[in-house]
């Protein structure tokens, strides 16, 4: 597997990069009411064993935790089944988070205990998006270290991301149409340092052509087999993606890449039958 952007050379220079260096994760527990009443895309549901989910959640968590984060864990909340997607009610970069209006109606009083533990536990400084007309899920919103792609789908729409942009001046933000699938990090995340992980459907490529093609900065790009796997997750120097045996050939790529950075693979069988995906768990502080 090779790399469409040349590298550098120098690991150690990699491996030194400021991106992807966190020091907390804000997670939130699993509801029983996700098992049958948390969103999906899907016409037929796959119902989630809430005990294999939680499993495989506290191995998440643990490896978040042998990663160096403090761990800040909010209890489940069974009015709202689909609570344990913690990143899309609020993007954190530099100190700020922007607490976001999710784009389903039902979620939107799952924002509340986020808001409450970012600004009164953390000391955040918080910006609440009230605006009626914006909305916004933190699944559609990709930040590279440089600047930010926001996922125009049905959950996040043109007013969220101007809120988004008047949040964080200091860094571009780029719309990229998300016409099918949930969010745009469904499949296109970082993967390390100015590379990204891009599932090979065609959704995944066209929104990867946009970035290519609109973005401030380039990439490296590494071509995913599963779209869904294309969602994994950078930190403290470490790759976690999907396990192979959920994704046998995508984790084959994933070795096979070469990126001098150490990988861990983790489990998300279970959320992944409501839409959930590894970034979508946590909000990375």
């Amino acid at each position: 597997m090779t790399l469409s952007m040349t590298l550098t050379s120098d690991p150690q220079r990699n491996k030194m990069a400021a991106y992807g260096r966190y020091h907390t994760a804000v997670v939130r527990g699993i509801p029983d009411s996700v098992r049958y009443e948390a969103l999906i895309q899907a016409e037929q549901r796959d119902y989630v064993d809430v005990e294999k989910a939680r499993q495989e959640k506290a191995v998440y968590v643990q490896t978040l935790r042998d990663l160096g984060l403090r761990i800040v864990e909010l209890p489940a909340a069974e009015e709202h089944p689909d609570c344990p997607f913690v990143e899309d009610c609020a993007v954190v970069c530099n100190g700020t988070a922007l607490v976001t209006r999710p784009g389903h109606p039902s979620r939107r009083g799952e924002v509340h205990a986020v808001k409450k533990v970012l600004e009164a536990d953390l000391g955040l400084e918080v910006v609440h998006m009230v605006e009626d007309e914006a909305t916004m899920d933190g699944g559609d919103v990709l930040f590279t270290g440089k600047e930010f792609f926001v996922g125009l789908s049905n959950r996040t729409n043109e007013a969220g991301a101007r809120i988004l942009a008047e949040t964080f001046p200091d860094y571009s933000v780029t719309t990229i149409p998300v016409a099918r699938g949930l969010h745009l990090k469904c499949f296109c995340t970082m993967a390390a340092p100015d590379v990204m992980a891009v599932g090979e459907g065609p959704e995944a490529q066209k929104a990867w052509q946009e970035i290519r093609a609109r973005g401030d900065h380039k990439y490296a790009v590494l071509n995913i087999p599963d779209d869904g796997a294309a969602n994994c997750m950078f930190v403290n120097g470490t790759m976690i993606h999907c396990a192979a045996d959920e994704f046998p050939k995508s984790a084959k790529t994933y070795a096979a890449a070469h990126l001098a950075y150490p990988r861990v693979q983790v489990s998300n069988k279970e959320l992944a039958k409501v839409d959930g995906s590894l970034t979508c768990c946590s909000i990375l502080i």
